[in-house]
């Protein structure tokens, strides 16, 4: 399913956040939203979700306007995994059984489908063991990849998240930039705001570089990450080595 976006702007109290925004996204990709603090990712994600409304422009999912897309409708397409997430007591598997909500009738009690359709989110993610103990006393690595699990039990076509390894350590990141990496293996698509740009550049078949509302640059990571765009971008000199994946050393001396 590809989204299309066409001259996107979105302000918040007359500033300019999105300021004018244009490209397209195909299936089975992983996408990698990139730039410093303040430079539009998190509110693109959520216009695509239709989190939130654009001042003006069109998003289109598939061949649909995004805003006439029901929000019971988008759930079943679009699975978003924010930057923090908010945890009650529950066990795991009935946190994670939250994604099938998209799917029930109110008070209807999910049926031997969800059970499978959450228990395999919870296998992919290798979480199934914790699936009887309470989301609040694991660890933020196995959280996270709760978190993931539950967007899988939507059964989703497109997965946006927002800076989902930013308060992981290493291990966890790559943990979890392997299961993005997977599911695009499997037809979704992925598209995840990142700030560490190598990591990007290892695991991203695209990306769009952004700052103050606009996309500077796109393509895949040895086109965007160059060392005069991260200079513009992020204004520091930089060293691009090239080994198996693209790696970026800041010039420091």
């Amino acid at each position: 399913m590809k989204i299309v976006v066409n001259d996107l702007h979105f302000k918040y109290n007359n500033t300019k956040i999105i300021d004018g925004i244009t490209f397209k996204l195909e299936d089975g990709k992983f996408y990698g939203i990139i730039g410093p603090n303040g430079a539009g990712k998190t509110t693109l994600l959520k216009l695509m979700s239709k989190i939130l409304k654009p001042a003006k422009g069109e998003i289109f999912i598939g061949n649909k306007n995004i805003a006439e897309i029901s929000y019971a409708e988008i759930a079943k397409v679009i699975a978003y995994v924010p930057q923090n997430s908010s945890f009650y007591p529950f066990s795991v598997f009935d946190y994670v059984m939250l994604g099938r909500i998209p799917y029930l009738k109110r008070l209807q009690k999910e049926s031997k489908k969800d059970r499978e359709i959450v228990e395999n989110g919870l296998k992919f993610t290798d979480t199934l063991k914790f699936k009887d103990k309470s989301i609040t006393e694991i660890s933020g690595g196995e959280k996270q990849r709760a978190v993931i699990a539950k967007a899988l039990a939507q059964e989703p076509k497109i997965l946006f998240a927002d800076e989902p390894i930013s308060q992981l350590d290493i291990k966890y990141q790559i943990e979890t930039l392997k299961i993005f990496k997977q599911l695009t293996k499997q037809g979704i698509m992925v598209v995840c705001a990142l700030h560490d740009l190598n990591l990007a550049a290892m695991f991203c078949d695209f990306l769009i570089l952004m700052d103050e509302g606009k996309i500077l640059a796109t393509g895949n990571p040895e086109e965007v990450l160059t060392e005069e765009n991260i200079k513009n971008v992020y204004g520091i000199d930089v060293e691009i080595k090239r080994d198996k994946f693209l790696y970026i050393l800041p010039k420091i001396l």
